[in-house]
């Protein structure tokens, strides 16, 4: 993959185009990328090495059915309630141990990193994934722009609490905000990305908008949506649902068939939008990265330090 520092937005993929993809990029090897008068950042973007030859879930499957709890706890409330949400104008607080903290707006953030697009496999705890199109860009990129110091460890993150706007935090369903963390290497890993986009759009609100956490090999509810604040740490910082149930959900929860959530097994999956009939599927360990990722976990005992 070539990584392309002018990419933006106009160079992505238009979701009316994305599900021809494949005809594309066949087309272009026969023909020559200026025989299908697309330019060749916008191949450059569909042909991310980290993508998934899986196809994507619709718009409405990746829209309609995820969890987004500020805005209820109900697969469909996000898409109902996410769109009162105010996402702009957005800042990212970016702070502790780094170089250059303070509080950058969305533009700052954005500002000479790489748009690429990222088809993942999305794995949730709760034995269900799908296939999500992605855009965004490494977050080791902005993290080495702010200057990570070298007592660093960890990096810890935060979803944006506005009660007035979000009718699930008016309700103890878990404690406010939203927080998640990674360990350091496993946020400079380029698998690790923060998303603005999917299907060549903006992030839609429902998922996140208008940066969110998107972390492919480890269960969902580790890629936090609408990111508020990133600090770093030398310590190891809370994560919201580990810290409801350290027993259930583990601090790293990387997506693993091996060990069993207490209350249902994770050897198999269900994809969405494969209707109610269909086929369960297999589970890959690490949700199928592990090339990639299994090297940070050399000497871990992963059914434990789950």
């Amino acid at each position: 993959m070539r990584f392309r520092p002018d990419l933006g937005w106009s160079d992505v993929t238009p979701r009316a185009d994305f599900l021809n993809r494949r005809q594309l990029i066949g087309g272009a090897a026969m023909l020559g990328m200026g025989g299908l008068g697309l330019p060749a950042a916008a191949l450059d973007a569909v042909e991310s090495k980290y993508s998934t030859n899986a196809e994507p879930n619709t718009l409405e499957e990746i829209t309609g059915y995820c969890n987004f709890y500020e805005f209820g706890t109900d697969k469909g409330d996000p898409a109902r309630h996410a769109g009162q949400m105010t996402t702009d104008p957005w800042s990212v607080e970016i702070g502790g141990l780094v170089e250059k903290p303070g509080r950058y707006d969305l533009a700052d953030v954005l500002k000479g990193q790489s748009l690429e697009e990222r088809i993942y496999r999305l794995r949730c705890v709760e034995a269900w994934s799908m296939v999500v199109p992605w855009i965004g860009f490494q977050l080791s990129g902005l993290l080495e722009r702010v200057g990570v110091q070298p007592s660093a460890k960890y990096v810890a993150f935060e979803t944006l609490y506005r009660p007035e706007e979000m009718p699930g935090t008016r309700r103890p369903v878990i404690p406010w905000p939203y927080v998640e963390g990674l360990r350091l290497d496993e946020a400079m890993n380029p698998l690790t990305i923060l998303a603005t986009g999917l299907y060549g759009e903006e992030l839609p609100a429902p998922n996140g908008a208008p940066i969110r956490l998107v972390v492919p090999w480890k269960y969902g509810f580790k890629s936090i949506k609408s990111v508020v604040k990133i600090t770093l740490t030398e310590d190891q910082p809370p994560a919201t649902w580990n810290m409801v149930n350290p027993r259930e959900y583990g601090f790293y929860s990387n997506v693993n068939p091996e060990v069993d959530h207490p209350r249902w097994s994770q050897a198999e999956e269900r994809r969405v939008g494969g209707g109610f009939f269909a086929a369960k599927i297999p589970t890959q360990k690490f949700n199928g990265y592990g090339q990639y990722v299994a090297s940070l976990y050399d000497g871990m005992d992963l059914s434990r330090q789950f």
